[in-house]
């Protein structure tokens, strides 16, 4: 059953996340539960679940936003689609996929966009067999700068922060 998350699906969307990326850090803070309380009561972020037998085992995240161009037509960006390790290649990715879009479309969207870090062709396949297309703009993507300890004075002439 494709529906939006409810606040008692963390555990099981967390499980999917931690397959998708393994080197994140457990927060004993608090922190992630809180950002999806966050996510699931604000109205343009729709968290998105693929439940069998009463499990999850398929999410995705798209966020609707707002849009002066395009006749004021929203656009949406779909990230974290995730498969359960166990289940990939058995059609509940392009499931999940087409009702993250029609819920996009639904929204009045225009477009709706993602990226992967992905290198594997199978998962380039994967989103160009739900309708995506890789060869029509081009992603950049930027970071925040490292947070490092400024290098000691060199007696030189002071940095604009010294004055």
């Amino acid at each position: 059953m494709f529906r939006a998350a409810r606040p008692d699906d963390f555990e099981q969307i967390i499980r999917l996340y931690r397959q998708l990326n393994a080197d994140d850090p457990v927060l004993a803070d608090g922190s992630d539960e809180a950002a999806f309380q966050q996510i699931v009561s604000s109205p343009g972020l729709h968290l998105f679940v693929l439940e069998l037998d009463g499990v999850v085992v398929a999410t995705t995240y798209l966020n609707v936003i707002p849009n002066l161009s395009r006749s004021a037509s929203p656009y949406a960006v779909v990230e974290n689609v995730v498969v359960d390790e166990s289940r990939r290649g058995t059609g509940l990715g392009r499931q999940i996929m087409a009702g993250t879009l029609q819920a996009a479309w639904d929204a009045g969207c225009y477009k709706a966009m993602l990226m992967t870090g992905s290198r594997s062709p199978a998962t380039h396949a994967f989103y160009r067999a739900c309708g995506f297309s890789a060869d029509v703009k081009t992603a950049y993507l930027a970071r925040p700068p490292e947070r490092a300890t400024p290098p000691p004075s060199t007696g030189g002439a002071p940095s604009p922060a010294a004055s």
